[in-house]
């Protein structure tokens, strides 16, 4: 598996790669989807990037830029890859650095590896359910790490609120009524709740290495959005709950939408 882990991570910084060079041209064509969410020349060239090195590997993929196909094909899929080749597309065209490369593998509906790749800070996030372990890798101006991959040092860990405060990570993009309500209800039992906007996956990530406690999603997602972070945030001891049946969320549904989550500590006071 290790080997299929390095792959997926090297497909990450190499569509990254690509993406940045697009990012840096003075314009770059932008069209909509069916879905009304918008794909750039970006999202193309980094999906072909992911999909020609994880062919590689003897598991089929779902990608957001893939076509779909209908689940009594994909429900033989025991094992199955499952990518975003540019998340945070909103935030590309906007030119605020908050978009990601995400890559997860899915065993039996559950994430066991993901990778995210953010190309313009070059924090490389990555973490093996199996193993218990997340790490966040800061590479250099060519997109190297001068130490390797799985460096101990590299490890990250989830932080607790303490008595008084807690901080909520929430969408830049997305923010509804119903996570306003949410909120106001932690104002209750913490004095201080700090608010934090965050762009793209980057909100699992900013969750498995402390700087937040929680984070409720309860806007449409779909699973390429959300696989790469919850295996990072599972390694590190989070839990990426469902909001429909209480339970952890499941990947390669038969629909590819995810029921409203929250993402959070053990802890009882949230």
């Amino acid at each position: 598996m290790k080997k299929d882990y390095n792959l997926a991570i090297k497909a990450a910084i190499e569509a990254g790669q690509e993406i940045l060079r697009i990012y840096g041209l003075p314009n770059f064509q932008t069209e909509t989807k069916e879905d009304n969410s918008p794909i750039t020349l970006a999202d193309k060239a980094s999906n072909e990037i992911i999909n020609n090195f994880l062919k590689k590997t003897e598991y089929p993929i779902i990608s957001e830029e893939n076509e779909q196909l209908d689940y009594s094909l994909r429900k033989e899929w025991e094992t199955v890859w499952i990518i975003d080749p540019l998340d945070g597309t909103k935030e590309f065209i906007k030119k605020n650095g908050e978009f990601t490369v995400n890559i997860a593998l899915c065993s039996e509906g559950r994430p066991i590896f993901g990778v995210i790749y953010a190309p313009v800070l070059r924090e490389l996030y990555y973490g093996v359910t199996a193993e218990k372990k997340s790490y966040k890798t800061i590479l250099d101006n060519k997109h190297k790490s001068k130490q390797g991959l799985f460096y101990d040092g590299d490890l990250i860990f989830p932080g607790k609120p303490s008595k008084d405060s807690i901080r909520v990570v929430c969408s830049r993009s997305h923010m509804d009524q119903e996570t306003s309500m949410f909120i106001k209800e932690l104002r209750k039992k913490f004095s201080v709740v700090e608010i934090i906007s965050k762009g793209s996956s980057l909100k699992f990530c900013i969750l498995a290495e402390g700087g937040a406690h929680v984070y409720p999603r309860f806007a449409p997602t779909m699973e390429w959005d959300t696989a790469a972070g919850h295996a990072i945030c599972t390694a590190v001891g989070l839990n990426v709950i469902s909001r429909t049946v209480n339970q952890e969320m499941k990947y390669n549904k038969r629909s590819l939408t995810n029921p409203d989550f929250l993402v959070h500590i053990n802890d009882k006071s949230i």
